[in-house]
């Protein structure tokens, strides 16, 4: 068990870069590995969850290799090769595909193995295991899928077949859970379509319009038309919002503070936490900004900024919930109260996030309330520090951390080899700034 230790050394200044985007990444492997002929995949997240992703791929059959490996440390790799071979190119992989801590990976590949000729099994570690799969299971199922579950929980034991085009009302808003239907919705011959209750993030309506997929978005409607084919692509992964906005946060809350984070994904269906830090009173200011293969993308000016609190749900909190635990501790050092509901959908994450944040600021000297759906946190001048856990959560991690820098004294965080799914080179960045 890793643990890190933090404490505040001044302000953070300097510029630093955006890793790649996790869901892009993600989705950069699944839908080249679909296609039929070669993508290149620039800029590549070299994480343990998408990591998971491209090795999934690779046990059925899909050529994946790097074009420029260097010496720099593994997340620096600039170019990955896909020799993709259509919806109906992969082979059973000998045996279970384990997706560690990643549910990206374990939805989403449910969708495609629903439709393929074979059969197979999912696995993942002790966080993934007790994440529902019923979300996607109940849909793909109506669809025509053979999922076979522990009671709606990984393992998954997915027989592959022919498919029907369904119209699902998803009850949750969820991207992971709107892909699998889509993407099981490719080998339907007819339309699919799949109705959420608010606005998921849309990368993967995104990446199949531009991969030439008969794909139509109406309001809270996504429709696909199958069969597709898919084209080759060339693809730049644009940098991480969700792993940017630690040092958003950092940069808002630390006095003094003035950094600029470039190359930083700003979807509309991603950027809720700038929109609530903005109406908190953040300074964060866009600047170059751009379409970086089909996605918008920006450098982020942030200076230290005097937070209020306030009332935060709906589509905001939606927009924003994987920043949730950073919003937190952002809340923790507002002045006055911030209210944030809508959003249940986390107590089912790698922890439960709405209790992991209340029991880790309370250490911190942080007045909580805990909420069926979410916190109401009273900000605080000052914060003590602590001896914190991460729930081998990853998120949890990075923003104790965060946290910690505006403590008087030092903080720990315990568990912290998670954050190696989503982002290797934390410190290292966290520290270039806090010299």
């Amino acid at each position: 068990m890793n643990r890190l230790s933090i404490k505040y050394k001044g302000p953070l200044l300097g510029e630093i870069t955006a890793p790649p985007d996790k869901s892009i990444s993600h989705r950069a492997i699944m839908f080249s590995s679909l296609a039929e002929g070669q993508s290149i995949v620039r800029n590549f997240l070299q994480a343990e969850d998408p990591l998971r992703t491209l090795e999934a791929f690779r046990k059925m059959g899909i050529k994946i290799e790097y074009r420029t490996p260097n010496s720099e440390p593994r997340h620096t790799y600039n170019e990955i090769i896909i020799h993709g071979k259509g919806l109906y190119g992969l082979n059973a992989p000998k045996d279970t595909i384990d997706c560690g801590n990643s549910g990206t990976t374990m939805r989403l590949l449910s969708g495609i193995l629903s439709a393929q000729a074979f059969s197979t099994s999912l696995t993942g570690d002790a966080s993934l295991s007790s994440r529902p799969m019923k979300r996607v299971i109940n849909p793909l199922t109506e669809m025509g899928a053979v999922i076979e579950s522990a009671n709606g929980f990984p393992p998954l034991r997915i027989r592959g077949g022919k498919l029907t085009p369904i119209s699902y009302k998803s009850p949750v808003a969820s991207a992971q859970v709107k892909s699998a239907i889509i993407l099981a919705g490719l080998y339907c011959d007819g339309t699919t379509t799949v109705i959420e209750p608010g606005k998921s993030r849309d990368h993967t309506e995104r990446m199949l319009k531009a991969s030439g997929v008969d794909i139509s978005v109406k309001d809270l409607d996504v429709s696909v038309r199958g069969v597709a084919a898919l084209k080759p692509m060339e693809i730049t992964v644009p940098g991480d919002l969700s792993s940017a906005a630690f040092f958003i946060v950092a940069g808002l809350i630390v006095p003094g503070s003035e950094i600029v984070i470039r190359n930083t994904g700003i979807n509309p269906t991603r950027s809720g936490l700038i929109d609530v830090l903005n109406l908190m009173g953040a300074d964060i200011k866009p600047e170059n900004e751009r379409l970086v293969s089909g996605e918008p993308v920006a450098d982020l000016h942030v200076k230290h900024s005097r937070l209020k609190g306030m009332n935060i749900g709906g589509d905001l909190i939606l927009r924003a919930i994987d920043e949730f635990p950073i919003l937190c501790v952002a809340a923790a050092k507002a002045e006055g109260t911030t209210k944030i509901t809508g959003a249940g959908e986390l107590r089912v994450k790698e922890s439960d996030r709405i209790a992991s944040m209340a029991a880790e600021l309370r250490k911190m000297g942080v007045k909580i309330e805990e909420l069926e759906d979410g916190l109401i946190i009273e900000g605080q001048e000052d914060l003590s520090p602590a001896a914190a856990v991460s729930y081998g959560d990853h998120r949890i991690a990075m923003s104790m951390l965060i946290a910690g820098l505006t403590a008087k004294g030092e903080t720990t965080v315990d568990n912290t080899d998670c954050v190696n799914t989503s982002f290797p080179g934390f410190m290292e960045i966290l520290e270039s700034l806090n010299q």
